[in-house]
């Protein structure tokens, strides 16, 4: 039983031992405004490794106000924005980001914040519904991001981003012309394919967009416009499944793709053939 006792006590000793291991000692005690930068910004670390992500949040903001000029102030701020944007918190990663880069604008961390400044908008592009201004300022972000900070590693995964960001914008359009097509309200839908055509031209849309066209066009008997924008849509993307459609549309019209050099898609034609 002694035996038994004693090993319960060994066991007890090293369980407690390792627990105040895990947790620094001045986390259970003493006021904050008696601590120095570093214990509370390593009390915040501990708290929120752990999943106490508000007394955390809270003890970083607390480095910055009680040691505004400590070296921690600056980790605990890029801090803040890393722990707000993990908890999908996008305004206050915004909000926390803004300040590092106002504070530290040569930091080499910098191009971090805005790169998560950045993120916080592209994430929150589904969530805008038809209101396309988050995209736009996820656009402009990333822009900012490859502008200030050419050199940095984020400005790569900004810029595949930014070129994801651009499609949805187009595919937004693309979406909006469609319903329109579908409810035969054809000048409406033609608007929207040419701002895919004439804004959204590198993205992968511009192949539908061209074709849209085309059925818009000949539901509405304008033919020229229909064949030259199936010779543009031939021109460019030859292979793509969308010109066979057109092909097909106007074969069974009796019609051939060609060119009219008064169409507003002749400009589209050429500035793509001086880019080739």
């Amino acid at each position: 039983m002694m035996k038994w006792k004693v090993y319960q006590f060994i066991f007890m000793s090293v369980y407690m031992t390792l627990i105040s291991g895990c947790i620094p000692e001045n986390l259970k005690e003493g006021p904050v405004s008696k601590k120095s930068a570093m214990e509370i910004y390593n009390e915040a670390t501990v708290l929120i490794e752990n999943k106490d992500l508000e007394d955390g949040i809270s003890l970083l903001n607390e480095v910055e106000r009680l040691h505004p000029y400590s070296p921690y102030a600056k980790s605990a701020l890029l801090k803040l924005a890393v722990t707000y944007h993990s908890q999908k918190d996008y305004e206050n990663t915004r909000l926390s980001a803004e300040r590092y880069i106002d504070f530290y604008p040569k930091d080499q961390d910098a191009a971090y914040a805005q790169y998560l400044i950045a993120l916080s908008y592209y994430n929150e592009i589904d969530r805008g519904g038809r209101d396309q201004e988050l995209t736009y300022k996820a656009l402009q972000s990333f822009k900012l991001l490859t502008e200030k900070y050419p050199d940095s590693d984020y400005t790569k995964t900004g810029t595949l981003k930014f070129d994801l960001a651009y499609d949805h914008l187009a595919r937004k359009e693309m979406d909006v012309g469609l319903f329109y097509l579908k409810r035969k309200q054809y000048s409406a839908a033609i608007n929207r394919f040419r701002i895919v055509i004439e804004d959204f031209q590198t993205t992968s849309h511009t192949p539908e967009a061209l074709h849209r066209l085309v059925e818009c066009y000949l539901s509405l008997g304008l033919y020229k416009e229909a064949e030259t924008t199936a010779a543009i849509l031939g021109h460019n993307f030859q292979s793509s499944k969308f010109y066979r459609d057109s092909y097909e549309l106007l074969n069974q019209k009796g019609l051939a793709p060609n060119i009219e050099k008064k169409s507003w898609l002749n400009k589209f034609y050429q500035n793509i053939v001086k880019g080739d």
